[in-house]
């Protein structure tokens, strides 16, 4: 029998369950799926503590890649066989196979293993949309990406470079530091100790950042609205830390008429034809090794709580997946 991981109801690691569970026959326009590997994101946390709210009881996660087992009626793009990857609703993916819409699905080339598309799909789309779709940035521009050793820091840092454009990364250690160097980052910042907006106008001579990129949120979003140059774009693309709370437009004149935006990758893989564009500059990237994935991490899916605990702890380093 299959097995899942679910919770029902809301609040810390300690609610997500380990279940036997039915999977039925695809209905129209639906897959089953035998997964492989399976992601785990920040994301996840945000359905767990109802940050996300979701109908309860729920499953766990929106990234795996695996096998198509069968396909229901009016699917033609696949067939059972198929090597697919995919990420978004609904929820379910922290499971070791499960029935979804085939719209959803990404097919996976042979170059890349599962393991692989389940540590990068979401942050690698996600990094795609950041660098090709949300600004115009270009070989000479200078960004600020906090939190530069997490999942889609260091693809983020890597795919940059390709581009031309140089990252001011920020993390929370010297050992983090060194793998966002190691990754592609010009210059680190160690937010713990030193003034992130300050060392941002040295390394900049005053005029600031194109584009500033963070995905933790509550603590570190006026870090970086004050590193942004006039005229210039704050990315709030997550909440590690909690959500942003509501900015006042006066603030954003103060600070250099400033463009602030809270986007979703959800609107950018939205259009089939767009998503399949993203993903195929993301593949070829990584099967040409212009870009690597590492997975620093490793758990069991009966493990979902440790590697919740990990996760929220900031432990974790670069990607981490689900074995299955």
């Amino acid at each position: 029998m299959a097995k899942a991981v679910r919770f029902h109801e809301t609040g810390g690691p300690e609610v997500l369950r380990w279940e036997a569970v039915d999977v039925p026959e695809p209905g129209a326009g639906e897959v089953r799926i035998r997964h492989e590997a399976v992601g785990l994101n920040f994301a996840d946390t945000y359905f767990r503590t109802g940050l996300y709210p979701s109908p309860l009881p729920a499953g766990m996660g929106v990234e795996a890649a695996g096998t198509v087992e069968t396909v229901g009626p009016g699917v033609e793009d696949f067939a059972p066989g198929d090597r697919v990857t995919y990420t978004g609703s609904p929820l379910g993916a922290y499971s070791t196979e499960r029935v979804m819409p085939a719209e959803h699905l990404i097919a996976l080339p042979d170059e890349i293993g599962f393991d692989t598309a389940a540590a990068m799909t979401m942050r690698g789309l996600t990094t795609a949309y950041l660098l090709r779709r949300i600004w115009p940035v270009a070989a000479g521009d200078t960004v600020l990406l906090q939190a530069a050793a997490g999942g889609v820091g260091l693809i983020f840092t890597q795919w940059a470079r390709l581009l031309g454009i140089r990252v001011i990364g920020t993390v929370s250690t010297k050992a983090k530091a060194e793998v966002a160097h190691a990754h592609g980052c010009d210059e680190v910042i160690i937010y713990t100790e030193e003034n992130v907006a300050q060392r941002v106008r040295e390394l900049t001579d005053g005029v600031g950042v194109r584009v500033a990129y963070d995905s933790i949120g509550a603590r570190t979003y006026a870090s970086s609205l004050a590193s942004v140059a006039r005229r210039g774009l704050l990315v709030c693309f997550g909440t590690a830390s909690g959500p942003v709370p509501p900015i006042d437009a006066m603030q954003l004149a103060l600070a250099g008429s400033v463009y602030v935006t809270r986007p979703a990758l959800a609107d950018f893989i939205a259009d089939p034809a767009e998503r399949r564009e993203l993903a195929a500059e993301l593949f070829g990237h990584v099967a040409a090794g212009r870009i690597s994935i590492e997975i620093n991490q490793r758990y069991e899916l009966s493990d979902a709580v440790a590697a919740h605990r990990d996760l929220e702890s900031g432990r974790s380093v670069g990607s981490s997946v689900f074995s299955v």
